[in-house]
Order: structure tokens, then sequence, then C-alpha cells
């Protein structure tokens, strides 16, 4: 194991425990995520923090699972079935695959496939 999945790892724990503090520590303040077609999401801890906070408020039976993992240099790719979830515009169970890359000990890009 290496420092970059141990910090993909902490990532995942705050978000079970649904820890919104503990989870956007985990990232670049200018942190950038995309969907499959390059489109940004979310740019930056607010936005972040306007889309997660509510996810993790409201979706107390949030559960995600890491079924299968690749590491590659800066890189941590994760299967993550995701049930529990409760917000609008988003079905209560997710199926993706979460592309990081770390960059000074933070995750600085994020592409999700779905």
């Amino acid at each position: 194991m290496s420092t970059t999945t141990d910090l993909i790892d902490g990532e995942i724990a705050a978000y079970r425990a649904r820890n919104l503090d503990e989870f956007l520590s985990c990232y670049s303040a200018d942190a950038v995520i995309r969907d499959a077609d390059g489109n940004v999401l979310m740019e930056g801890e607010l936005q972040m923090r306007e889309f997660y906070g509510p996810l993790f408020r409201d979706s107390p039976d949030l559960r995600v699972e890491i079924p299968r993992r690749i590491e590659f240099g800066d890189y941590v790719i994760d299967e993550e079935p995701v049930d529990g979830v409760n917000l609008e515009g988003y079905p209560p169970h997710l199926h993706a695959v979460v592309v990081n890359r770390v960059k000074d000990s933070k995750i600085s890009h994020v592409t999700f496939l779905m």
C-alpha cells in the first residue's frame, strides 16, 4: 500500500462516515471533478461543499464499496457501487468507476465514469 492509496482510503472512510470536513481535507483547494465526457461537475472546495454537504446530511444510509482497485503512479482507479443516495436528481443506487489523481498529497482531479 502506498501513501496515494492511504489518502484515497481516508477519503472513502470520511465518505462512509459522512464527515464533510474530513472528506474535503483529502482534496486540494482547487480540485476539479469531471464526468466521463470531460465536463466540469465541480471545481474547488466551495462547490464540493455545496454538493457533498446535502448528500451527507440527507443520506443517512449512504454506503460505498470498493470491489476493484487499480493503482498506477499518481492515479487510483476504483470501482464504486454506491447505495443510499438521497439527493434530488440522483438515483438511490449508483455504479461508477472513479479515477482519482493525487498531486502534492491531495486529490487534485477526479473523473466519474457512470
